[in-house]
């Protein structure tokens, strides 16, 4: 419990702090050519849910281990899904439709339509989704998978494509995302051995 307290905290500080860096990143955290490069297109596309449905059935090819290359597959997927629920509720427009200033769209027009809000950043949240799964899933090379996604969120902000709040509540989205579909997965294995311990007494 208070593990969870710490990291809703560090989670809270962290959004706060990125909202208050987000006019200083969309004027000087700028690199317009970031995708004209291999090491910019490597990392956007660590933020493409097609990569990581291929890659989970890769690791279910390779090891045979269906609840890995899922939860691989899954994760992600879920991760876009709900980033635009929040796209929906956030209605925030992405920063280079003006300049970089904060501007809402009015839930009286057609506030189902995502396209062009920001608020989370899709490629980053589907990045850190990933991310985060493959931490519960191989701890010993976290810091790898959650360096991928940071570098993809980087690119976003660089190409002023989003603003640094944009992927910081991506990044956590993220987390919350990987974490809950992670403990699903827990909980149906637990109750699945348990079924086979009864019926096998």
């Amino acid at each position: 419990m208070r593990r969870s307290v710490w990291l809703a905290l560090l989670a809270i500080i962290a959004i706060a702090a990125a909202h208050l860096g987000d006019r200083w990143a969309w004027t000087h955290l700028v690199s317009r050519g970031v995708y004209d490069h291999d090491l910019g297109r490597m990392l956007r596309t660590i933020g493409y849910l097609p990569f990581w449905l291929v890659a989970g059935l890769a690791l279910w090819l390779q090891s045979r281990d269906a609840r890995r290359g899922l939860l691989l597959a899954l994760t992600p997927g879920v991760g876009g899904l709900i980033d635009e629920v929040l796209k929906i509720l956030s209605q925030r427009e992405r920063p280079g439709l003006h300049d970089g200033a904060y501007v809402f769209r009015s839930f009286t027009g057609e506030w189902w339509k995502t396209s062009d809000i920001g608020l989370p950043s899709s490629h980053a949240m589907v990045a850190f989704s990933a991310a985060w799964i493959l931490c519960r899933l191989y701890p010993k090379a976290s810091m790898v998978w959650i360096g991928l996604a940071a570098g993809c969120a980087i690119t976003r902000v660089a190409a002023q494509a989003h603003f640094l709040s944009d992927v910081t509540v991506a990044a956590v989205a993220g987390m919350l995302v990987a974490e809950l579909v992670y403990r699903k997965f827990e909980r149906r294995e637990a109750s699945g051995e348990k079924r086979e311990a009864i019926s096998s007494s």
